[in-house]
């Protein structure tokens, strides 16, 4: 199989962590069961490399589809007014 086009759902939101200084912005990616593992890698290695996600937690569900968290920290600005 190739690279996921749109079987593959993406969703972004932001989550403040138990540190009251770090936080960080969460991505879930919904993959189909009918991705290779080598697909899976190569899809979150690019992840990791350009978007600087890293892996927060997977999920592997009984029909075989995998769900995959990803975090990163994202910046937070004070603000000027």
């Amino acid at each position: 199989m190739g690279m996921p086009g749109k079987n593959h759902e993406m969703a972004a939101g932001r989550r403040r962590t138990a540190s009251s200084t770090a936080y960080y912005e969460y991505r879930t990616v919904t993959l189909p069961r009918d991705l290779s593992r080598g697909d899976v890698r190569k899809l979150l290695t690019d992840e990791a490399e350009y978007g600087r996600w890293e892996l927060a937690r997977t999920r592997l569900y009984l029909g075989g589809t995998r769900k995959v968290w990803l975090r990163r920290k994202a910046m937070r600005v004070p603000s000027t007014l």
